[in-house]
């Protein structure tokens, strides 16, 4: 049976990263939140969404439907839960529906009006659900390990080449086609995965949990810890830290990274640092967007990057800032804790959305993708609603 992951009403608050894609695209451990359901529940799944991100989604068929949250994260315990509903009958908790079963069209789903749908309610209190960015680095740890345990069952990893320096090796998964040689993976305190025609470079030294995707990179020398994930047809490199990178984003030189949450498309220029700890150590302020407001995040936070955004080179992020989708960022000195979408600089001048598109082909043409109209139209709209 077809699952369709929805949007709640709350999708806000995971701006600027829910501004481009639905929450199903976000990509954190080592699968998006949609590949990792398709996994658990061995169907295929489709995506329910603000009505301007709808056209970058097919439509889910006619017909009975699962019905599950976005923002879920799967546990043995709902997936039975999940498996044991009937039309109409639907999941739910405090904050909300978790889960159900309808065979109402696909295009009638309103979040906030559910009775149309489903006429029977069943409360449960064992849900683990995401609510705002920061999470999906906070949570990365826990995900690459439950992801290694999903993407590797009754699978066998390629053989570790020979001059490549392995501590736990059991804990190491290598795809078909990816390349390493004279480096170091150390999966004493995690798991390694690394992708379909992936490469870490010579030198490189990765301390599990990470998570490497597919036709990313690793530059000479890197140093990664964990938990890290490089989600497909990323670049790192220098020193990268308990960090989440999308996919098709590039940290590729020195300088630091930790702690933070990077869209797609997204460049940190060589040099460039963020900061992930208060000089006082003390507990982090983050502005959430979607919430105009500031919300303490503990003690470590570095930065939440928007698709389409980009740094200068020596770039110098403070601790806890949020940049929107669409940034060109330059300045001197300590950047400001927040840049909103379209940002020209630091000094409040705007990014035309045609220079904006152009742009972002430029890079896209380097990993041979180009802009859809539909995506053309999801920024149009962003700077629209600004």
């Amino acid at each position: 049976m077809p699952m369709i992951l929805f949007d709640n009403k709350n999708r806000i608050n995971f701006s600027p990263l829910s501004l481009t894609k639905a929450i199903a695209d976000f990509h954190f451990g080592i699968l998006s939140i949609k590949e990792r359901w398709e996994l658990v529940l061995n169907d295929n799944a489709f995506v329910h969404t603000d009505g301007y991100l709808q056209a970058l989604y097919p439509s889910a068929p006619e017909g009975l439907n699962s019905w599950i949250d976005a923002t879920i994260l799967p546990t043995e315990t709902i997936i039975q839960q999940i498996s044991k509903l009937v039309d109409g009958q639907v999941l739910f908790d405090e904050k909300g529906i978790v889960a159900g079963k309808s065979s109402k069209p696909f295009t009638q789903f309103n979040t906030t009006q559910i009775t149309p749908f489903f006429n029977e309610l069943i409360s449960i209190d064992t849900v683990v659900r995401i609510e705002f960015p920061w999470e999906l680095m906070q949570l990365n740890d826990l995900m690459i390990r439950e992801d290694f345990k999903l993407v590797t069952k009754s699978k066998v990893s390629q053989p570790i080449p020979s001059s490549v320096q392995v501590i736990n090796a059991e804990n190491i998964f290598i795809e078909e086609g990816a390349k390493l040689q004279f480096c170091t993976l150390n999966a004493s305190i995690g798991p390694i995965y690394i992708g379909k025609k992936a490469e870490v470079m010579e030198g490189s030294a990765i301390r599990g949990p990470f998570s490497m995707g597919y036709n990313s990179v690793l530059k000479m020398n890197s140093r990664i810890y964990g938990a890290t994930t490089l989600g497909p047809c990323c670049m790192g490199g220098g020193e990268i830290k308990n960090s989440v990178m999308m996919g098709y984003s590039n940290k590729a030189h020195d300088g630091y990274m930790g702690d933070s949450v990077i869209g797609e498309w997204c460049n940190f220029g060589a040099g460039s640092s963020n900061s992930n700890l208060k000089n006082s150590a003390g507990d982090i302020q983050v502005w959430a967007m979607g919430l105009k407001r500031m919300v303490a995040v503990g003690q470590k936070c570095g930065v939440i990057m928007g698709d389409y955004s980009r740094l200068s080179i020596n770039s110098s992020v403070n601790t806890g800032s949020v940049i929107g989708v669409s940034c060109n960022v330059f300045g001197a000195g300590l950047l400001p804790k927040r840049l909103p979408n379209f940002s020209w600089g630091t000094e409040g001048k705007k990014y035309n959305v045609e220079n904006a598109v152009t742009d972002i082909n430029n890079w896209k043409k380097m990993k041979g993708k180009e802009m859809s109209d539909a995506e053309i139209n999801v920024l149009k709209h962003i700077l629209q609603i600004e």
